[in-house]
């Protein structure tokens, strides 16, 4: 049977039915994201994710507008990911240590959460001043969320902003080293930094 080449760049028939299957505006984003994380945002190149999706480059066309509604996509990627989560938190009724627990748990569980695109996006957002106000903006929220939970375990508010810089900033600091260690370890410790997190501190 004879094969066409549609409009997206993919092949039509017999030969090119996989291809039309999988070759979508989710196929390039999770292909950008995967370069993105590992080299940044500046080797997110158009030509290049052809290549490697094995298309034209008027394939990416029929599905973007351009570079920057890939780079927006990207970040609705971050947004649903790594900031929904956070943001289910915020109204609702929790507090003090379940609030903690619950905060933890988004980033050690990582159903949701990609460390590697947090770090990503961090890095993006230095060259990006609307991206960075979105993190900054991501940053408040999560450290407001940690200091809710500490309030609610009685502590000052003082101390409950402390409490929370230190958790939060220990576990950007995790991600930043790239600290490699098993799923099962990673759970196995979570109670112990939680006691030592929430504990008092020593007079």
């Amino acid at each position: 049977m004879d094969s066409t080449t549609s409009s997206d760049g993919a092949k039509t028939g017999a030969e090119g039915a996989t291809q039309r299957k999988t070759l979508s505006r989710e196929t390039w984003l999770e292909a950008a994201r995967k370069v993105l994380e590992r080299r940044g945002i500046a080797a997110v190149k158009i030509d290049a994710l052809a290549r490697q999706l094995k298309v034209t480059r008027g394939s990416f066309y029929f599905h973007f507008a351009g570079l920057s509604d890939l780079h927006a996509g990207l970040i609705d990627i971050w947004r649903q990911r790594n900031c929904a989560p956070f943001e289910a938190l915020e109204h609702s009724e929790t507090e003090g240590q379940v609030l903690f627990e619950t905060v933890v748990r988004v980033w050690v569980d990582e159903k949701t959460f990609t460390p590697s695109l947090d770090l990503a996006i961090r890095d993006w957002s230095r060259s990006s001043r609307m991206l960075a106000t979105d993190v900054e903006a991501t940053d408040k929220l999560r450290l407001d969320l940690l200091a809710r939970a500490f309030r609610g375990m009685g502590y000052s508010d003082d101390e409950s902003t402390v409490r929370a810089r230190i958790t939060y900033l220990h576990q950007i600091g995790y991600y930043a080293v790239s600290f490699k260690e098993s799923v099962a370890d990673r759970k196995r410790y979570q109670p112990i930094y939680g006691r030592v997190l929430e504990g008092p501190l020593s007079q």
